[in-house]
């Protein structure tokens, strides 16, 4: 088990010596259209709403919850899948991968894993910027389960040029190399173990869908933009070559799976149940497990674009009736608490200046079109990712977000 933790980690919002920054929230203009359902507004990319006023972002959630049932049917769709799992595995050491982060969903998703009688192994990316509570609550898990551990952990002034590359590159998308070196940590598992399942934490009834132009993310992306500003030699970073995920998908048929689709799963529930069966600790806030998300999403994201991932958040819940719209209404009006500490922390490591920061921050916007990346290779092959859709060889979140062309 390897996993680190920087110094001066704080795990969630405290009180310290340059005190909690008040970040302002990305304010609800009533001369924009909001939906009737959720808390979406006109300012959402390539949303639209019908004769009801409800937007397509709910109609896809409705398209998706006829297609994942919960409750009993799904549990029977799950053991069923668990069963398929362990007939494929028999000789193997273990069934299933399952990816850590510390977090809510994918510590309630190991034991999950664990209650559907599968042997899983978890596999952990460190980008080397985890929290310490992050780390405990791994252990904890880990440890409580029996389940051992699949560490990839990136050079730390690599990971960090990359995001620095990300932020001189002035895109919302500057955690990416997270995102994409979890997923080729979770095939670089189950390729050294011949495992033929990867269990993903992911549930579009509490995390909402991110609408397109939000962000974006492929090892071409990475590859460009790092060439571009980058100054250290991308080693030990395990990105997701296009050839290489088809053939891990296609050829070695790998298959990624999201269980909490098929599970009534309400995250205060689950954030209760692991504290008391595992001495898990909350970390204080949505992917706050992880400093560079925290950064991220409670900084840079609402600060420079405008954008707060509490909308999909909220919304995501008041679709599935765990909160009033009105509630959400009133919390997204909230301020965010940001740890100025972490700031600081990610100036020093990034190597910006207070001055050269703030140029990156008042630097005109840009997107992921201003750069190469596969974009236009999805979309030319969308007739393969519906065949490979269809097979259940990629997810249909990738298939609907990645290979459709949109209209700028």
């Amino acid at each position: 088990m390897s996993l680190q933790v920087s110094e001066n980690v704080l795990a969630q919002p405290v009180v310290t010596s340059k005190g909690i920054l008040q970040v302002s929230p990305v304010l609800i203009d009533p001369a924009y259209k909001i939906c009737s359902r959720c808390i979406y507004n006109e300012k959402i990319p390539y949303i639209s709403f019908d004769s009801g006023g409800v937007c397509n972002y709910c109609r896809q959630v409705e398209q998706l919850d006829t297609e994942y049932a919960v409750g009993e049917a799904g549990m029977k769709v799950l053991r069923e899948l668990a069963k398929k799992i362990k007939e494929g595995s028999r000789n193997r050491q273990y069934d299933v991968v399952v990816g850590v982060s510390g977090g809510t969903d994918s510590s309630y998703l190991l034991y999950l894993a664990k209650e559907l009688g599968l042997r899983p192994l978890a596999a952990h990316f460190d980008n080397t910027w985890n929290s310490k509570i992050a780390v405990e609550n791994i252990q904890n898990v880990l440890g409580k389960l029996e389940v051992d551990l699949f560490t990839h952990v990136v050079d730390n002034n690599e990971f960090c040029d990359i995001m620095r590359s990300f932020m001189l590159a002035s895109v919302p998308d500057i955690d990416t190399a997270s995102d994409i070196g979890l997923a080729t940590t979770h095939y670089l598992a189950a390729r050294k173990h011949g495992i033929k399942y990867i269990f993903e934490g992911h549930s579009f009834r509490t995390e909402g869908i991110s609408p397109h132009g939000w962000f974006y993310m492929d090892a071409q992306y990475i590859r460009s933009v790092h060439k571009m500003f980058g100054k250290v030699k991308m080693k030990t970073f395990p990105n997701l070559d296009l050839l290489k995920w088809l053939k891990w998908s296609g050829v070695d048929k790998i298959r990624k799976v999201r269980p909490l689709y098929y599970v009534d799963y309400r995250k205060e529930e689950a954030k209760k149940f692991l504290a008391d069966n595992f001495g898990w600790k909350w970390y204080g806030g949505h992917h706050m497990e992880n400093r560079t998300a925290y950064f991220t999403n409670n900084y840079y994201l609402p600060k420079k674009f405008e954008i707060d991932l509490r909308f999909s958040e909220l919304s995501a819940l008041v679709r599935n009736g765990q909160i009033t719209r009105d509630e959400a209404l009133k919390r997204i009006q909230e301020p965010k608490p940001f740890d100025a500490s972490i700031l600081d922390e990610v100036k020093k490591r990034l190597h910006f200046s207070d001055g050269e920061f703030e140029a990156v921050m008042a630097s005109p916007r840009k997107t992921y079109r201003d750069y190469k990346t596969y974009k236009e290779t999805f979309e030319r092959l969308r007739w393969l990712f519906w065949a490979m859709y269809k097979c259940d060889m990629v997810p249909k979140s990738f298939y609907l977000k990645y290979t459709r062309k949109y209209q700028e």
